[in-house]
């Protein structure tokens, strides 16, 4: 099966790390995940972006110390549907914050002649305060990529 998921990584937390393996999950052992990594315009209203060179060190060490290495092709995208547009993919995998996208994507799939992706949802990572875990908590210090209160 071939499983795409996309997104800024701007903090390699627990979260990510969750949405990643279900991906591994989903695409079975002979599957290939596409994970999608947020370059150039589609950051402009992000704060304190790291460099991207930065943020796929950061996803390539994690799948390269998991063992997904070989599983996993990243590739760089620059809008909110990257190659799911267009390109062979079976399912999708997104959070509460993405499942517009992917429904988005559906519908530009279907107009351009290709199947539905399948969907699949998983719920927010919680820090201990059992607030999602995000990005912006990890940079305000709020808790750290594990969802430790600081």
């Amino acid at each position: 099966m071939k499983v795409c998921y996309g997104g800024t990584f701007n903090v390699l937390h627990k979260g990510h790390k969750k949405l990643i393996e279900k991906a591994i999950e989903t695409a079975g052992k002979n599957g290939t995940v596409y994970l999608g990594v947020t370059d150039g315009k589609i950051n402009q209203e992000k704060q304190f972006l790291k460099p991207l060179s930065q943020r796929l060190g950061l996803i390539k060490e994690y799948l390269k110390n998991k063992g997904f290495d070989k599983q996993v092709v990243i590739k760089i995208i620059y809008d909110k549907y990257g190659p799911a547009i267009k390109d062979d993919y079976d399912a999708i995998i997104v959070s509460d914050e993405t499942i517009i996208n992917a429904k988005e994507i559906n519908k530009k799939r279907i107009a351009n002649g290709l199947k539905s992706l399948k969907i699949i949802k998983i719920p927010h990572v919680l820090a201990e305060d059992k607030k999602p875990i995000s990005s912006t908590r990890v940079l305000k210090k709020e808790i750290d990529e594990e969802g430790k209160i600081l």
